[in-house]
């Protein structure tokens, strides 16, 4: 937190529900605003005036930018969540004309700043990232799997049938396909059948180790990571209670307190079900 009085006053404004939750109702403004300019004839009814409210609102954006820098200072760069939004408003005053004309399309990306507003978005977020080494793991063995059962595919079904299994790269687009199950039984497997009556063995045992294990595994991995993220959090929460000597944002405190009241009544729950 910064020691200048004036800093620490402005920086606790910033955090209050009521700056979040407007810069939030702008937000969803701006991302209906973006939503209309994207078609010519919406845009042309309702004229110049929309254009001139994106641009207040991009203004206020900025003001809220320079605002945390100076409530922050150097501690603004330190926050992985303030150089995302500091990012998405960059992009959004870079001229887009001339060689530029592509940046137009990245001004969608003023709508993801809604993330890092919610607190609860943000967690997400971060359980999704902190996920990542686990599901990098979990995509190794998905392609391993993929590559094994495509070179079985090309072998067994490719002369017979060469726009779906005539090499190692179609055979493993058409296994993708059977993975996400669009069409896989009257589009592929059934005329493979036609030719190879016990097809079915392969197909099947393919769908339940690539879709129904591979997807129970990612699933797992990402609330693992939740649970470990929100038990730090709440450890991180009644640390900042005990300890007077640490401060934070109170929409932190209140947010962790939040959290553990949930925890603890759903805990109450399973100790009291219902008779």
């Amino acid at each position: 937190m910064p020691k200048s009085g004036y800093r620490e006053r402005l920086n606790t404004w910033l955090e209050r529900p009521v700056a979040q939750w407007t810069i939030t109702f702008l937000i969803v403004v701006n991302g209906v605003i973006l939503g209309i300019q994207a078609s010519d004839s919406r845009a042309e009814y309702f004229g110049d005036g929309l254009n001139v409210l994106d641009q207040l609102i991009l203004a206020v954006f900025v003001l809220e930018i320079i605002l945390k820098l100076i409530a922050q200072g150097r501690a603004f760069f330190r926050n992985r969540w303030n150089l995302f939004d500091f990012f998405v408003v960059a992009i959004a005053l870079v001229p887009a004309s001339g060689p530029f004309a592509v940046l137009r399309v990245l001004r969608i990306l003023r709508v993801l700043r809604i993330i890092s507003v919610v607190p609860r978005l943000r967690f997400i977020v971060e359980a999704l990232l902190h996920a990542i080494p686990g599901i990098a793991s979990i995509g190794i063995l998905i392609l391993i799997i993929f590559y094994v059962f495509a070179v079985v595919a090309t072998g067994l079904y490719g002369e017979s049938f060469p726009d779906w299994f005539g090499s190692l790269g179609r055979s493993m687009f058409t296994l993708f396909q059977i993975m996400t199950l669009e069409s896989w039984s009257m589009g592929i497997v059934r005329p493979v059948m036609t030719v190879f009556p016990f097809a079915w063995i392969f197909f099947v045992l393919f769908i339940l180790v690539a879709t129904f294990t591979m997807l129970n595994l990612f699933i797992g991995v990402i609330v693992e990571t939740m649970q470990t993220l929100h038990a730090r959090s709440v450890e991180r929460g009644e640390k900042l209670e005990t300890d007077p000597g640490q401060t934070a944002p109170p929409i932190l405190v209140n947010e962790l307190r939040a959290l553990r009241a949930e925890m603890q009544e759903i805990k109450q729950r399973l100790q009291d079900p219902p008779k």
